[in-house]
Protein backbone atom coordinates (compact mmCIF):
# COMPACT_ATOMS: atom_id res chain seq x y z
CA UNK A 1 0.00 0.00 0.00
CA UNK A 2 1.12 3.03 -0.92
CA UNK A 3 2.04 5.58 2.31
CA UNK A 4 1.09 9.31 2.49
CA UNK A 5 2.91 12.11 3.18
CA UNK A 6 2.07 13.32 6.69
CA UNK A 7 3.28 16.97 5.61
CA UNK A 8 0.77 17.13 2.76
CA UNK A 9 -2.09 16.30 5.29
CA UNK A 10 -4.03 19.35 6.08
CA UNK A 11 -6.73 18.76 8.97
CA UNK A 12 -9.94 21.26 9.54
CA UNK A 13 -11.98 20.71 12.46
CA UNK A 14 -15.31 22.60 12.09
CA UNK A 15 -18.97 22.65 13.77
CA UNK A 16 -17.95 22.57 17.01
CA UNK A 17 -16.07 19.43 16.64
CA UNK A 18 -12.87 19.13 19.22
CA UNK A 19 -10.13 16.64 18.60
CA UNK A 20 -12.10 13.96 20.56
CA UNK A 21 -15.31 14.24 20.60
CA UNK A 22 -18.38 13.87 19.61
CA UNK A 23 -17.53 10.03 18.22
CA UNK A 24 -20.99 9.23 16.90
CA UNK A 25 -21.77 12.04 14.07
CA UNK A 26 -18.67 13.06 13.18
CA UNK A 27 -18.55 13.36 9.30
CA UNK A 28 -15.50 13.29 7.29
CA UNK A 29 -14.43 14.92 4.01
CA UNK A 30 -11.55 14.18 2.13
CA UNK A 31 -10.48 16.07 -0.74
CA UNK A 32 -6.51 16.66 -2.60
CA UNK A 33 -5.16 18.48 -4.91
CA UNK A 34 -3.81 16.57 -8.46
CA UNK A 35 -0.90 19.52 -8.32
CA UNK A 36 0.53 19.56 -5.22
CA UNK A 37 -0.56 16.12 -4.00
CA UNK A 38 -2.22 17.71 -0.75
CA UNK A 39 -4.66 15.97 1.37
CA UNK A 40 -7.09 18.02 3.17
CA UNK A 41 -9.64 16.18 5.89
CA UNK A 42 -12.38 18.68 6.85
CA UNK A 43 -13.92 17.15 10.19
CA UNK A 44 -17.09 18.34 11.58
CA UNK A 45 -21.13 17.29 12.58
CA UNK A 46 -21.85 17.74 8.74
CA UNK A 47 -20.16 17.15 5.57
CA UNK A 48 -17.77 20.07 4.23
CA UNK A 49 -20.19 21.17 1.09
CA UNK A 50 -18.02 23.81 0.20
CA UNK A 51 -14.87 21.77 -0.05
CA UNK A 52 -16.98 19.75 -2.64
CA UNK A 53 -15.56 20.53 -6.08
CA UNK A 54 -17.28 19.90 -9.45
CA UNK A 55 -15.59 16.57 -10.54
CA UNK A 56 -16.99 15.08 -7.88
CA UNK A 57 -13.82 12.95 -6.44
CA UNK A 58 -14.20 13.36 -2.60
CA UNK A 59 -14.56 10.88 -0.05
CA UNK A 60 -17.43 10.99 2.40
CA UNK A 61 -17.46 9.14 6.12
CA UNK A 62 -19.37 9.11 9.21
CA UNK A 63 -19.67 7.49 12.61
CA UNK A 64 -22.83 5.89 12.39
CA UNK A 65 -24.55 2.95 15.18
CA UNK A 66 -26.20 0.20 13.58
CA UNK A 67 -28.09 -2.78 14.29
CA UNK A 68 -24.58 -4.74 14.63
CA UNK A 69 -22.88 -1.97 16.62
CA UNK A 70 -20.96 1.37 15.50
CA UNK A 71 -18.73 1.19 12.19
CA UNK A 72 -17.24 4.14 9.71
CA UNK A 73 -19.82 4.19 6.89
CA UNK A 74 -19.14 6.15 3.64
CA UNK A 75 -19.63 6.95 -0.07
CA UNK A 76 -18.25 7.98 -3.52
CA UNK A 77 -19.81 9.04 -6.35
CA UNK A 78 -18.94 7.36 -9.20
CA UNK A 79 -21.67 8.18 -11.98
CA UNK A 80 -25.16 9.94 -11.49
CA UNK A 81 -26.35 13.02 -10.36
CA UNK A 82 -24.36 15.80 -12.23
CA UNK A 83 -21.39 13.50 -12.66
CA UNK A 84 -21.09 11.60 -16.27
CA UNK A 85 -18.25 9.82 -17.64
CA UNK A 86 -16.51 6.19 -17.60
CA UNK A 87 -17.99 4.65 -14.51
CA UNK A 88 -15.23 1.88 -14.55
CA UNK A 89 -12.56 3.95 -14.61
CA UNK A 90 -13.98 6.40 -11.60
CA UNK A 91 -14.62 3.09 -9.55
CA UNK A 92 -11.19 1.62 -10.34
CA UNK A 93 -9.33 4.85 -9.41
CA UNK A 94 -11.64 5.27 -5.83
CA UNK A 95 -10.94 1.60 -5.10
CA UNK A 96 -6.81 1.95 -5.97
CA UNK A 97 -6.98 5.51 -3.95
CA UNK A 98 -9.35 4.72 -0.80
CA UNK A 99 -6.25 3.59 1.31
CA UNK A 100 -5.02 7.11 0.81
CA UNK A 101 -8.25 8.86 1.27
CA UNK A 102 -8.47 6.34 5.04
CA UNK A 103 -4.65 6.69 6.14
CA UNK A 104 -5.23 10.59 5.77
CA UNK A 105 -8.59 10.26 7.80
CA UNK A 106 -6.51 8.32 10.53
CA UNK A 107 -3.28 10.89 10.80
CA UNK A 108 -5.80 14.21 10.51
CA UNK A 109 -7.45 12.65 13.57
CA UNK A 110 -4.73 10.63 14.98
CA UNK A 111 -6.05 11.94 18.32
CA UNK A 112 -9.45 11.00 18.69
CA UNK A 113 -7.52 7.55 17.88
CA UNK A 114 -4.82 7.91 20.36
CA UNK A 115 -7.86 8.27 23.09
CA UNK A 116 -10.01 6.18 21.95
CA UNK A 117 -7.90 3.08 20.26
CA UNK A 118 -11.73 0.59 19.99
CA UNK A 119 -12.35 3.01 17.04
CA UNK A 120 -9.63 1.66 14.90
CA UNK A 121 -11.04 -1.81 15.04
CA UNK A 122 -14.37 -0.24 14.03
CA UNK A 123 -15.54 -2.03 10.16
CA UNK A 124 -15.57 0.66 7.12
CA UNK A 125 -18.15 0.00 4.39
CA UNK A 126 -17.91 2.45 1.62
CA UNK A 127 -21.10 3.01 -1.42
CA UNK A 128 -19.54 3.57 -4.52
CA UNK A 129 -23.00 5.40 -5.42
CA UNK A 130 -23.48 5.24 -9.56
CA UNK A 131 -26.18 4.91 -11.47
CA UNK A 132 -24.68 2.03 -13.50
CA UNK A 133 -26.24 -0.57 -11.46
CA UNK A 134 -22.74 -2.96 -12.13
CA UNK A 135 -21.06 0.03 -10.58
CA UNK A 136 -23.11 0.63 -7.34
CA UNK A 137 -21.80 -1.47 -4.57
CA UNK A 138 -20.55 -1.69 -0.95
CA UNK A 139 -17.00 -2.62 -0.35
CA UNK A 140 -15.62 -3.17 2.60
CA UNK A 141 -12.16 -1.70 3.52
CA UNK A 142 -11.47 -3.39 6.57
CA UNK A 143 -10.59 -1.12 9.96
CA UNK A 144 -8.49 2.06 10.39
CA UNK A 145 -5.98 -0.13 12.34
CA UNK A 146 -5.07 -0.73 8.53
CA UNK A 147 -4.62 2.69 7.26
CA UNK A 148 -1.97 3.77 10.62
Amino acid sequence: MKKIDPSKVYTELRDRVSPISPILGRKYTVTHSDETAELFVTIGRHYADDKIGPTRDEVLLAYESTETGMMLLGEVLIVGDEITGNAKMRSEIFKREMPIALQAIRYGDRRLFQTKPDLDELPILIWFRSSEPEYNKLYDFGTMSEYR
